[in-house]
């Protein structure tokens, strides 16, 4: 496992990034502001609240590089007042040997949203051998403020030694959200999800969804970089199949406000500040943005280069905020 996750965070830099075109993204007209920067609001998120409306999404662990990358990251959150969500937590529900890497909350501090993170295969099997009780001893042990799940069937296809689902994603959920307390959230991680899923996900009794649409990291992708070259070129147009940040937005705008409303949104997947402050605009209901890969870059450096980076989306979120207004 530690070598897997030791070539997603290599290959990362490798893979080839999907880039979203947002055409006519603003109209905005300069001359009749001040260049006066504002100071940004503050924005609630599951009941903290956040100075800049970004979210670190999840990344890695279960290495001993990524200790160092999750240090970095808690750091910037803490300086910046962004919320967390860690790398997969699976080699912590069987050895506390890598728990260094993940728990981070006295580097973030107890003010700040953090979350716990397993994939759903995971969860199924737990579920299966009556064992939710190790998903709850996760969360508390890392003094989490909930699990953000991940559904990643085509990752799990493309990936060498993937999981297979037993049974269909929705059924899994709605059967741990019977037997826990605190938020679940549930992520895809690069292909996105579609109007039929998101419809059903806000039908359920989950805190909120990460959107991880295709456009950023693309883990089925990077999965397929592992294989050999015959399974890239045969498998490689599966890594294009899913739906971007925009696509997304579009479909949750569909969809009755009021359902959308009571669900905390992550706007993730190949947004970058500009991208994500347009798309937070366009979507009724509040959300906040969350990126990866770009964190990662500056998180594995040393700490002033992560902090130069988030200083300066902060001073890109505070020029949107002052100059462009929705076409």
């Amino acid at each position: 496992m530690e070598s897997r996750k030791k070539d997603h965070i290599n290959l990362a830099y490798q893979a080839q990034m999907f880039e979203q075109e947002v055409s006519e993204l603003f109209h905005y007209e300069p001359i009749l502001v001040s260049n006066q920067l504002p100071e940004l609001e503050k924005t609630k998120f599951l009941g903290k609240e956040l100075s800049l409306p970004l979210w670190v999404s999840s990344m890695t662990g279960g290495t001993k590089e990524a200790q160092n990358i999750n240090k970095n990251l808690a750091l910037a959150c803490k300086e910046f007042g962004m919320g967390m969500g860690l790398g997969s937590c699976r080699p912590l529900l069987e050895s506390k040997e890598r728990l260094a890497d993940f728990d981070v909350r006295d580097i973030i501090g107890e003010n700040l949203p953090l979350m716990t993170n397993l994939g759903i295969a995971q969860v199924e099997k737990l579920l299966e051998e009556s064992a939710v009780d190790k998903i709850i001893e996760l969360v508390a042990n890392l003094r989490a403020d909930g699990l953000m799940l991940h559904v990643n069937p085509l990752q799990e296809l493309m990936q060498p030694e993937g999981d297979i689902y037993l049974k269909p994603p929705l059924e899994t959920i709605q059967e741990l959200l019977e037997k826990v307390d605190f938020p679940v959230f549930v992520k895809e991680v690069g292909q996105g999800m579609g109007p039929k899923s998101l419809d059903a996900l806000l039908e359920t009794n989950i805190a909120g969804i990460e959107f991880g649409a295709l456009g950023g990291t693309n883990f089925s992708l990077i999965e397929l970089m592992r294989s050999d070259d015959m399974v890239m070129e045969q498998m490689s147009d599966f890594a294009s199949i899913g739906h971007t940040a925009a696509d997304m937005v579009g479909f949750l705008n569909e969809l009755p406000l009021s359902m959308v409303q009571q669900k905390e949104l992550i706007i993730s997947g190949g947004v970058k500040p500009l991208s994500g402050f347009y798309l937070k605009q366009q979507l009724a209901a509040p959300a906040i943005i969350g990126m990866a890969f770009q964190f990662l870059k500056y998180a594995r450096e040393d700490y002033s280069q992560l902090k130069k980076y988030v200083t300066l989306i902060k001073r890109s979120l505070q020029i949107a905020e002052k100059l462009l207004q929705k076409s």
